[in-house]
């Protein structure tokens, strides 16, 4: 506590805030040098919680950049994996054509065999790449990962329940891909 004779640079707290005060000011009194004293604390407050702000700022943006960095480098593939699944489809509708007496045959052994090891690689380098099948088959139909092309009239599964898959479906890491086209059931009229 300070007595009325005490000068404010007695305290040296006060003293490191006034630190460069001019002299005159802060002796006598004077209301004029108080009041701009308040005026340049008033500054120094705005400026220091202007300093907070912009620290702040600058602190979500580079997280910003981070997470846009992180996500560019997660999904880069996107575009080029979408290109790709025509050729995985491709290869498994080639495979499901070829009746089961032709794959007896030892003519076409050999060029099933090549194109089911083709198959397999791909889906070796989908799992490589973070690139998963969607699971739809007997599962309730999921419009967050199945677009529902048609309803087929059924007394043996639960209505919305999907039971043909028509076209597979595919998820990049958390995202989706492509959605799995599925006929999914209905009650029989």
């Amino acid at each position: 506590m300070t007595n009325d004779k005490t000068q404010p640079q007695d305290d040296p707290a006060v003293a490191a805030e006034l630190k460069g005060v001019p002299e005159d000011m802060l002796e006598g009194g004077d209301e004029t040098a108080l009041g701009e004293l308040d005026k340049l604390q008033a500054q120094l407050e705005t400026a220091q919680q202007d300093v907070l702000y912009a620290r702040a700022e600058t602190q979500n943006v580079r997280r910003r950049l981070e997470k846009d960095i992180s996500d560019a480098r997660t999904y880069a593939a996107t575009g080029f994996a979408r290109d790709i699944l025509s050729v995985a489809d491709n290869l498994s509708r080639a495979l499901d054509s070829v009746p089961a007496e032709l794959r007896e045959d030892e003519k076409l052994k050999s060029l099933i065999a090549g194109i089911e090891a083709t198959a397999r690689e791909i889906d070796k380098v989908f799992g490589a790449h973070g690139i998963s099948r969607i699971a739809a088959k007997g599962l309730p139909l999921d419009p967050n990962q199945h677009q529902a092309m048609m309803e087929v009239p059924s007394a043996e599964v639960e209505p919305g329940t999907v039971v043909q898959e028509l076209q597979a479906g595919y998820m990049i890491r958390d995202r989706l891909l492509r959605p799995a086209m599925v006929a999914v059931a209905k009650k029989p009229d």
